[in-house]
């Protein structure tokens, strides 16, 4: 069985959040949001590691209000950078030796369901670059700076990226090595894209959605209590968890 190393960013600023407590500590259903999404993960016998990358500034609410979680859990607590691509880099360098591929996952995308965890880690196997993806369904304009339309784009071939984003270890870290300093990637993928390496696109849908504003908890709750709850066995114990 291939393994997997999960890096989980979540050393953004939440600027669009609103309000003084950033995105990841947000309450969903009464669990803080990056706790959701750890679920997903910490209980797969093919993830070996996985590590939580948060802000300076939040590590220490982080040990002394989670600390206990995530030693029970086994998350390495990884400080970030300035820049997503900053954090991730900080948590490369601690992945371990027998970790096969890294996949990146977003800690404010806590809907992801095992289904498409399973068919982005299999990509990834077969390719070494895999990202879940979703086709855009909306019409899209291209917007000048006055705010008039210039142009209608067209949606046939865009998909709006998601993750987890996987990748077979050595091949990125290479991306990462090659990588400009003033290199303004938004994602893992583009990193890879940069280093001429193709990204495979595993369908998923608009559920697995990302935090962003506020009103995306009560549409993330909807989402996992919609769907049906199975038993898992987790840390020696059977929980109900919502896959």
């Amino acid at each position: 069985m291939p393994k997997y190393a999960v890096i989980m960013p979540a050393a953004g600023s939440s600027e669009r959040f609103g309000g003084s407590e950033k995105k990841p500590f947000a309450k969903l259903d009464g669990r803080p949001v990056f706790l959701k999404t750890l679920e997903a993960f910490v209980n797969r016998e093919d993830v070996c590691q996985t590590l939580l990358v948060v802000a300076k500034e939040d590590a220490e609410r982080m040990r002394t209000s989670y600390g206990a979680n995530l030693a029970f859990m086994n998350v390495r607590l990884i400080e970030g950078g300035a820049r997503r691509r900053d954090s991730v880099a900080h948590a490369l360098r601690e992945v371990r030796d027998d970790a096969e591929y890294v996949a990146v996952h977003d800690a404010v995308r806590p809907c992801v369901t095992q289904e498409m965890i399973d068919a982005v880690f299999a990509e990834a196997v077969k390719s070494g670059a895999a990202i879940l993806a979703c086709p855009v369904a909306a019409t899209l304009k291209r917007v000048s700076g006055a705010g008039v339309v210039e142009e209608t784009v067209p949606r046939d071939a865009l998909h709006e990226a998601q993750t987890p984003q996987v990748f077979r270890k050595d091949l990125l870290l290479d991306a990462y090595s090659r990588l400009a300093a003033d290199d303004p990637v938004t994602d893992d993928a583009q990193v890879v894209e940069r280093a001429g390496q193709a990204v495979r696109l595993v369908a998923s849908d608009a559920s697995n959605l990302k935090i962003t504003v506020r009103a995306d908890l009560s549409l993330a709750s909807a989402i996992l209590k919609s769907r049906p709850t199975r038993a898992v066995r987790k840390m020696g114990a059977f929980e109900e968890a919502q896959w």
